[in-house]
């Protein structure tokens, strides 16, 4: 809730105005005017300023109180603040589903194989309808491409039908996630290159541009404001580990640029840049002559405070669109109406398929296993306040060692996977650490240490190109004087053993396992961090809390190394001390 109006600028009221009148009257006028009852005509006249004065101040409270991201009320002004403070406000909230698409194949003799020629690819941005409910329709991700399997992106692979003993048909089944909308396009004809100019969407629930062509099919890049040169475009990756990693990250300059903005009522406003020129000037360099010595009105410049941004960047904010004609697609829908439930979203729509021939297209099927979520509607007042104040501590910056972690494991999927991470102090460059220091070394940086899930969810090094577009993510946010080398963390395989007493009555074999499924869950990977110690008093906590066990008699934390563990090997017994199994110096996670 908002808080209550206690901004008073001038702090007077109708009460307090007359009382001053009355009290002015009375200092310079005592002669004159003395009659002060609250018949007398000269009351009336006083009375009449003090609501006038009154009024005035209401409407002086109520300007400075708009001021306030804390206390502002009209919607208007808060969406200009939100703004400001680097908040973008929702006028609606897709909801994310993940579906199962399925389709089948057949067999290929002798060895009764699938026949991957017949594999359909279904394009992104596809769209699936929910068959009951409110019949939502959903935007496919990504492309489905059956014919390609990778750790990142799997295809599953069983038998559907038997002939004669033998695999008949194959159904393979791949996941995709899809959000709900609809993609609509307009088109608005450019003429004479206007500077910063804006267009209007009006429309209901507008979640975002999907995409801006001119007439040349030039795309148009939204950026989170105008001054910002740069955006993130990604490319097939043609490595190596393109299974993992199957985009590579690039940080691109784009002069076609344009940034959005919402208005308290709904409307979708787009501004593009300032540039008028058909060339790229991004690209600026400092004139030396045009800085250093001279005068200003008789005043050195020698110490002058420069604007660094006036040598870093463009006055043109991007080029403005001209003599063209511009394509706009965007996306509206979302809601709370778009959660459907599991099971629904199974229509096809509007579904562009290549590949395979017209006999196995009918065998293309949908479906999600478990319900949409995430649509809501717009943000209340309320809310959007609060997240102004919030996005305003976040500034989109590096700078914590949190914020390194954060960062890193922010970076989307299609990069690649950051499954762990830990962040510290280049020990190397370190001019505190106690070893040499490498020579020319930076004591700014900073040492991050990944690792990356493969296909069964286990923890492996992260290959290249994984570091590569790790890398390309954070120089965006990083500042100039920082340096971060991006390092693999020793994975170190660990078992435990145990002795326990079971309650009499109690079956020993189910009460075992159990104890086992305890441990498993308390150990599962994903629970577990970078340089996290183990704590024995906390496994025999858990151990004794199973239905079953009497005591705990005896906890030992093992060491599993070579063969299908990790090929590091570690000194448990060395590294325990008062019942914690502590990392190594080199970090490490169990």
């Amino acid at each position: 809730m908002a808080e209550q109006r206690d901004i008073k600028y001038i702090n007077r009221n109708f009460a307090d105005f007359r009382d001053q009148l009355m009290e002015y009257a009375k200092a310079y006028f005592p002669d004159t005017y003395n009659d002060f009852s609250p018949t007398s005509p000269g009351m009336m006249f006083m009375e009449m300023a003090a609501y006038v004065g009154d009024v005035l101040s209401f409407y002086q409270d109520t300007q400075v109180q708009e001021t306030f991201v804390q206390h502002a009320k009209d919607p208007a002004n808060l969406y200009t603040m939100a703004y400001m403070l680097g908040y973008r406000p929702k006028v609606t909230a897709a909801s994310e589903v993940e579906l199962e698409v399925t389709q089948n194949v057949a067999a290929v003799a002798p060895n009764y194989t699938p026949n991957w020629n017949q594999a359909i690819t279904v394009k992104e941005n596809s769209t699936i309808n929910a068959s009951s409910g409110n019949k939502t329709t959903f935007i496919l991700n990504s492309p489905v491409n059956f014919a390609f399997s990778s750790s990142y992106d799997p295809t599953d692979v069983t038998v559907s039908s038997i002939s004669s003993g033998n695999p008949a048909e194959f159904l393979l089944k791949k996941r995709v996630k899809a959000f709900s909308g609809e993609i609509k396009t307009i088109t608005r004809t450019i003429g004479n290159a206007e500077r910063f100019l804006t267009l209007n969407i009006e429309d209901d629930n507008i979640i975002g541009i999907s995409d801006i062509r001119d007439s040349n099919n030039g795309k148009w890049y939204e950026v989170p404001f105008l001054g910002q040169d740069s955006v993130y475009i990604d490319q097939d990756n043609g490595g190596s580990d393109s299974g993992k990693v199957p985009k590579v990250l690039q940080l691109t300059k784009v002069p076609k640029r344009f940034t959005t903005r919402f208005t308290s009522t709904g409307t979708l406003q787009i501004q593009f840049g300032a540039g008028v020129s058909e060339n790229d000037d991004s690209t600026f360099l400092p004139d030396p002559t045009n800085v250093g010595m001279g005068t200003n009105q008789g005043i050195s410049r020698l110490d002058y405070a420069y604007d660094p941004s006036n040598f870093l960047f463009s006055r043109t904010y991007g080029l403005a669109p001209s003599n063209t004609t511009l394509t706009i697609s965007y996306i509206v829908g979302g809601g709370v109406t778009s959660n459907e439930a599991a099971n629904t979203v199974t229509t096809l729509g509007t579904v562009n398929i290549t590949g395979a021939d017209a006999t196995y297209f009918n065998t293309l099927a949908f479906n999600n296993p478990k319900p949409a979520q995430g649509g809501r509607d717009g943000d209340t007042v309320e809310e959007i306040r609060q997240n102004a104040i919030r996005a305003f501590n976040e500034q989109g910056r590096v700078v914590t060692v949190e914020d390194f972690n954060v960062r890193a494991l922010s970076l989307p999927p299609r990069y690649g996977a950051i499954a762990k991470t830990y962040t510290i102090q280049d020990q190397l460059s370190n001019t505190n650490s106690s070893t040499d220091r490498v020579l020319d070394s930076n004591p700014l940086s900073l040492s991050m240490y990944v690792a990356a899930f493969d296909i069964d969810g286990k923890l492996e090094t992260a290959s290249d190109s994984l570091k590569t577009n790790l890398k390309t993510y954070l120089s965006q946010y990083m500042l100039l004087t920082d340096a971060v080398n991006i390092r693999d963390a020793f994975v170190v395989n660990v078992g435990v053993k145990f002795d326990i007493i079971v309650l009499p009555g109690s079956i020993g074999r189910n009460v075992l396992l159990d104890c086992n499924l305890a441990l498993r869950d308390y150990f599962n990977i994903r629970k577990w961090s970078i340089n996290q110690p183990i704590n024995l008093s906390r496994v025999y906590t858990l151990l004794d809390r199973v239905k079953g066990v009497q005591t705990v008699k005896k906890v030992e934390v093992v060491n599993k190394a070579g063969g299908r563990y990790s090929q590091y090997a570690y000194d448990v017994a060395g590294a325990t001390k008062e019942n914690v199994v502590y990392p190594s110096l080199d970090p490490c996670i169990f």
